[in-house]
């Protein structure tokens, strides 16, 4: 492997503070239910232990960060209320 062309990784910590509709919720809950009936999925990768509810907020954040709600240029930021961020990760 050609070392020189290798991507360096870092790890930063970010916590948002977000704001969702219930129907964004209900839709994210639906998803949750859906999943539960899937229990080979992916989706299922580092989940072991969590509450619904915690898979609930966590697939409004995804959905939410990766732009599923952005039907318009930099509407994620009606969502994000605040960000915080560190660098000095371990």
């Amino acid at each position: 492997m050609d070392t020189q062309n290798a991507m360096e990784t870092q790890k930063v910590r970010t916590c948002f503070t977000i704001t969702f509709t219930d129907d964004q919720y209900n839709r994210a809950k639906g998803y949750v239910e859906d999943m539960k009936r899937h229990p080979n999925r992916i989706f299922w990768q580092g989940k072991k232990g969590k509450t619904d509810d915690e898979l609930i907020i966590e697939q409004i954040a995804h959905r939410i960060l990766s732009g599923f709600y952005n039907n318009e240029p930099f509407a994620a930021a009606k969502h994000i209320m605040r960000m915080d961020s560190s660098v000095n990760v371990q």
